[in-house]
């Protein structure tokens, strides 16, 4: 028996089954006419009377005096400050996320205007809507169960769950959680009682059934569920989180259904939306209980796929509404691995001011976790260090070899050759090969290398050959770094943007590291050890890099043993504490030594004062210049060695060949021209 009595070819069935429609000019002017632009801003924007026109604040951009203009007898409305313009449709698509059709039909039923019914479809597209409108009403009697079975006394260690995570009751209502009592059949007798059959309980996943299955029974077992939904608000599908920590799956999701095909939908998209044109910002995260968490912390602007990577129709459907979502993942391997996937599923797609950033959390936490420790603040801190497209790109291909010879630099060249090719907007193509030109030139340690000359030569050094290839001269070469050492830091991921150029700031450019006043190997390695006695948080964030580092001075050398050593005791160290460690240790006298060594004042991201960004630039950076002299230098002994033994000319010219290198690179600073310790 089915779920209420069969309809007819209704005019709400017309369309859903014939898709959008085109609209005559005479019945938007219609629209336009029974609604004035004022009454349909005024919903989204405080508005005063001013002469003729309303003005108020931009809905399109922060701004404290008013730059927005409405027009009712012209029909429109102005922003001054960021060029929208347009009519109540475009207000309501912009400010919505509408589609156009979606815009006309919400406005003509606002204005009372009876749209065109639409061609009569098939009866199989009837009877295909028929079974659409049965899953439907089938899914939200599903859902209305599940709700109630949370608040019954079986519903108990559910409730205890959600009030563990720290959901109030509003949260978990207005998510419509629920709970799936531990039964084969409860949900399968509540919607038989409703009149529904059994074939559509199979057809809409809320049944497990089968050839080789005699009595089908609920697919939902003991679990939380949350309803998935689409952009309509209509329930859909479910997702189940089990209570029963030996279920085979932590997470289960409804099936592929005809209203739910996962690769497709966001969970929390209807919701999301307003919010997301009203912020200008969508995070997307990973799991149901972070985006209820970030939604009840004051994120509503969240989303999450289900289950699977993020897809292309996923990206798409974020960009209808904001230009630059935000995809946020844990800050572990798995989180980057995942990062890197949704590079190349983005990266075809990007156009002219549609692209992604990239978010990462403190390692070990996701959101919920984040904000129950931290608070809201710190989510929204790590939101606002979100990094673009672009600079993931690079980490990625720069961290994925070992890039000290001309070969396997060539050969990275080409990898992001081959993926900058994949962009199919030329405009956004031209832009990225000119920025990864710019970052490869920069960490070949290129900055102050000779400019090619002539009408071809670009900015950054590099030119493009007729084939469209990339040419580097001997400027790219000179001073070339231990190119895999310098992103493989403990974290991973460097939270300033660009993270992985050397190019200095304007503080290190008064740094006496750069200037060149003081570049030998004893006052680099004090500097940075310095860095890491003020900033003790930075040991454990660099313990790779700290481990492998060549150091030359010998009390620097046990310095950094000892460093290594406190951070394995896994203690929570600040300043004091981890010199106090040191004296423990031994070697606390070591620190007066460096402390003296240390006579610049301009090396400010040494200071224990300095913020986050300028210690992780000030230490990327000294650390660069650190390994490429220890490289050079390591080459310059090979060289004068081979010439020795050997006594030819191709040894002595390697010996010059070197010492310009050394030479160029002096002249940034940092470098010691004679490789002589001062």
């Amino acid at each position: 028996m089915r779920g209420g009595p069969e309809k007819n070819a209704t005019e709400t069935k017309i369309k859903a089954l014939t898709g959008p429609m085109r609209y005559a000019p005479q019945l938007l002017d219609e629209i336009r006419a029974r609604l004035p632009v004022s009454a349909v801003v005024s919903r989204k924007v405080a508005l005063k009377k001013k002469g003729r026109e309303f003005v108020g604040l931009s809905p399109f951009k922060s701004e404290k005096t008013p730059s927005f203009t409405v027009n009712d007898t012209k029909g429109f409305y102005h922003c001054f400050a960021t060029g929208e313009h347009g009519d109540i449709f475009k207000f309501v698509m912009t400010t919505e996320g509408l589609s156009f059709p979606e815009a006309v039909e919400r406005l003509a039923e606002e204005a009372g205007v009876a749209l065109p019914k639409r061609e009569e479809p098939s009866e199989a597209q009837v009877e295909r809507e028929d079974e659409r409108q049965r899953l439907y009403r089938l899914l939200e009697s599903s859902a209305a169960f599940f709700r109630a079975a949370l608040k019954r006394p079986e519903g108990d260690a559910a409730r205890r769950y959600l009030y563990k995570r720290g959901l109030a009751r509003e949260t978990i209502d207005g998510f419509g959680i629920g709970f799936a009592p531990n039964s084969r059949n409860a949900l399968k007798e509540h919607l038989a009682r409703e009149g529904f059959s059994a074939s559509d309980m199979a057809r809409s996943g809320m049944l497990i059934s089968g050839d080789d299955i005699p009595v089908p029974y609920d697919r939902f077992r003991n679990r939380v569920m949350f309803p998935i939904a689409d952009l309509k608000g209509r329930v859909i599908a479910f997702g189940g989180r089990a209570l029963d920590p030996d279920a085979p799956a932590k997470y289960l999701n409804s099936p592929e259904t005809p209203l739910f095909h996962k690769g497709h939908v966001l969970f929390n998209a209807a919701r999301a939306r307003p919010h997301a044109h009203d912020n200008d910002r969508i995070i997307a995260v990973e799991g149901y209980m972070d985006v209820v968490a970030l939604a009840e912390a004051g994120f509503a602007e969240s989303v999450a796929p289900l289950g699977t990577a993020l897809t292309e129709d996923q990206v798409k459907l974020m960009w209808r509404f904001v230009p630059e979502p935000i995809l946020c993942f844990d800050g572990d391997s798995a989180g980057r691995k995942a990062a890197f996937r949704a590079v190349d599923t983005v990266l075809p797609h990007l156009r002219p001011g549609i692209s992604v950033a990239f978010a990462f959390l403190p390692d070990g936490l996701d959101p919920d976790d984040l904000i129950r420790q931290q608070g809201a603040q710190a989510m929204e801190a790590v939101l606002k260090r979100a990094r673009p497209l672009a600079d993931v790109l690079f980490e990625r291909e720069w961290m994925s070899g070992d890039w000290t010879t001309p070969e396997r630099r060539a050969r990275l060249e080409q990898q992001i050759r081959t993926l900058i090719g994949q962009i199919t907007d030329a405009g956004v193509r031209g832009h990225y090969e000119r920025d990864m030109r710019q970052r490869l030139f920069t960490a070949w340690g290129g900055a102050g290398a000779q400019r090619t000359g002539g009408r071809n030569a670009g900015g950054d050094g590099m030119r493009r050959t007729r084939g469209g290839g990339w040419t580097t001269g001997q400027a790219k070469l000179a001073g070339a770094n231990r190119a895999g050492q310098l992103s493989r830091t403990g974290s991973g991921f460097h939270q300033a943007n660009n993270g992985l150029h050397l190019a200095p700031s304007a503080s290190l450019k008064a740094s006496a590291l750069v200037s060149g006043e003081a570049s030998a190997p004893p006052y680099r390695e004090a500097l940075l050890m310095m860095t890491l006695l003020n900033h003790p948080w930075l040991i454990e964030q660099e313990a790779e890099t700290l481990d492998r580092l060549t150091l030359t001075n010998g009390p620097m050398n046990q310095l950094r043993t000892a460093l290594l050593e406190v951070l394995a005791l896994d203690i929570a160290l600040d300043r004091l504490e981890l010199r106090s460690q040191l004296d423990a240790l031994g070697v606390g006298r070591i620190i007066p030594l460096v402390e003296r060594t240390i006579t610049h004042r301009s090396d400010r991201f040494t200071d224990p004062e300095a913020d986050r960004a300028e210690v992780e630039a000030g230490w990327r950076h000294a650390l660069a210049m650190h390994e490429r002299h220890v490289d050079l230098r390591r080459s310059l002994d090979a060289a004068e060695r081979d010439w020795q033994e050997d006594g030819n000319e191709t040894a002595l010219a390697r010996i010059r060949e070197i010492q310009q290198q050394i030479e160029r690179v002096n002249s940034l600073g940092g470098l010691d021209g004679s490789g002589e310790d001062h």
